[in-house]
């Protein structure tokens, strides 16, 4: 072919089959070219990677010490986590990635980020300190199939900030070295896709510490759901008034008009101290578990909406730059300089009104004068249209292009389950959800003669049983789900567990309880007031032995 034959050779354009590879061949075409040329990233955070599309929804927790962030995350995931330990102290002094693995263990931060496939490898700027106080645990878990969750170190309240903290504690550059904790949190708060902010009903002082790290998540108000936990240990009145208080708070902190949505509950597997409150606990628990439920359906609508809350503020980054590249001398640099970054706030009204971008597409301008005193104003780029245009294709068609590809995964997510397993499995069981058809889901258990041989776990403590299960009158041998829900309610345990234990107890799926089901169900339930777990599906030994032969016979 000649060479004039070969300039005419057009190339195919690219096939993209998902809206993910279509986030990421946008990314590297036309935003990470002109990040890199405006010295983006020296400012604001990191080019992305393709983990950072690739990955699951992360789940960002975060709180004051003791507000129960990693109870909350064992309740979510009815597993003790790898490493990690619970207290009335400041017992979390890490930031711990809990992921999916088949094997149980710990990565230390540092191996952490070398792994291309987990979204971490650009927190390697924040250093060893921080690093050293970064891990994953890893274990085999339905929830973490789903999603990922990141707990973070305890923040300390009013009175402990005045207290020397102890060497776990130092790790911050609030106290004048370690690592600058606002900013990790800001570069976990732009990649995750919810982020659960947890109080405390007797802990609602925002300490200055608190205040700063929650300004940390501005800009990401739409990921921000607020927990108000231990809610079970006041009463109605003064649940009220608590209430009312941090609300308050919030709309100080926060300084914004829009009303925060707080969920309120007891987030723990352990019977409620104060019943009073219990179906609005049960209410507000489904909302959040609903919205947590929804995060993988909605994974693709976030990035799509991060890469161009992203690309608007790099547009904005290109025009503060090159306008202060232009206004720069050939001599007395110094001095304009100085007066430039005097000036920024009025610059930015200038680039607003020039270009007509609103004003909340602009960066802090306090926390740029800070940045731009460091940097050279000569070896900044000036405008260069041509990189400028193919971000204003990316925002003006590009986007809009890959709104077909969203609606058909949204579609094809639509009839997916969402996340499934601990917590989220006790939410769609029997009695203790309405409108549940009782028992579409088949129990997978051991089968055969082998589970009919096994002695009956239960058997002991039957007669205890059910000379309860006469006393509430059974129709016909069998209690039914309203009956059984109002005494298994009296235990005060959350409605979650109960349901969990509503599912493994309903073996023949039919919506009522037999005398050997309703022990069964007496007999999880004190497993779990004892302080122990409950199996993910009912092993042989718990089988009653009428529904062996049943199961033997494929009911």
């Amino acid at each position: 072919m000649s060479r004039w034959g070969r300039k005419n050779v057009k190339k195919a354009p690219e096939v993209i089959r998902t809206v993910t590879e279509g986030l990421k061949s946008l990314y590297r075409q036309k935003l990470l070219p002109l990040e890199q040329y405006y010295g983006f990233h020296d400012f604001h955070s990191p080019s992305l990677e393709d983990a950072d599309f690739d990955n699951k929804p992360m789940v960002l927790v975060v709180g004051q010490y003791s507000t129960g962030k990693t109870t909350f995350i064992k309740y979510l995931l009815e597993q003790e986590i790898p490493g990690s330990r619970i207290g009335p102290e400041p017992t979390t002094d890490c930031f711990t990635a809990i992921m999916h693995g088949e094997v149980e263990g710990v990565i230390p931060g540092n191996a952490l980020i070398v792994d291309p496939k987990k979204p971490f490898r650009k927190l390697n700027p924040f250093g060893n300190t921080f690093l050293n106080r970064f891990q994953c645990a890893q274990m085999p878990n339905q929830v973490l199939e789903s999603i990922s969750i990141i707990d973070t170190p305890g923040i300390l309240s009013g009175a402990k900030q005045r207290v020397s903290r102890g060497e776990k504690s130092m790790a911050r550059k609030w106290t004048g070295q370690g690592y600058d904790f606002p900013a990790v949190l800001r570069w976990f708060a732009e990649r995750v896709d919810r982020i659960i902010l947890l109080f405390d009903a007797h802990k609602l002082e925002i300490s200055d510490e608190f205040s700063e790290a929650i300004g940390a998540l501005r800009g990401n108000e739409d990921k921000l759901r607020v927990v108000l936990n231990k809610a079970d240990m006041v009463g109605t009145q003064q649940l009220m008034r608590i209430y009312g208080a941090l609300m308050w708070s919030l709309g100080k902190v926060f300084n914004t008009p829009e009303v925060v949505r707080v969920y309120i509950g007891s987030f723990w597997s352990e019977p409620l101290l104060v019943p009073d409150n219990r179906h609005l606990f049960e209410l507000e628990e489904e909302d959040l578990f609903n919205d947590i439920q929804n995060l993988p359906h909605n994974a693709a609508l976030r990035k799509l909406n991060d890469l161009v809350k992203r690309a608007r503020l790099v547009r904005v980054h290109a025009h503060i730059i090159s306008y202060l590249k232009k206004e720069m001398p050939t001599f007395r640099k110094d001095n304009k300089k100085k007066n430039l970054i005097y000036q920024l706030p009025v610059i930015f009204s200038k680039i607003q009104l020039q270009h007509n971008i609103s004003a909340g597409d602009f960066p802090d301008c306090a926390k740029m004068q800070e940045q731009l005193l460091v940097h050279d104003f000569t070896k900044f780029k000036s405008m260069k249209p041509s990189l400028m245009a193919a971000l204003d294709e990316l925002l003006a068609s590009d986007i809009a292009k890959l709104m077909p590809l969203l609606r058909q995964e949204e579609i094809e997510a639509g009839v997916q389950p969402g996340v499934q397993g601990g917590a989220f499995l006790g939410t769609r069981a029997g009695p203790f959800v309405e409108n549940d058809p009782f028992g579409e889901e088949e129990m997978e258990g051991e089968e055969g003669e082998e589970a009919g041989e096994m002695a009956w776990v239960v058997t002991k403590d039957k007669p205890k049983y059910d000379e309860i299960f006469y006393n509430l009158a059974p129709n016909e041998g069998k209690l039914s789900g309203t009956k059984a829900k109002d005494w298994m309610v009296s235990t005060r345990l959350p409605n979650s567990v109960l349901g969990r234990i509503w599912k493994l107890s309903d073996v023949d799926r039919d919506g009522m309880l037999d005398d050997e089901e309703f022990a069964l169900a007496s007999h999880l339930i004190e497993v779990k007031l004892e302080g122990h777990g409950l199996p993910p599906e009912l092993p042989a030994r718990l089988v009653p032995p009428s529904k062996r032969r049943q199961k033997g016979s494929d009911i």
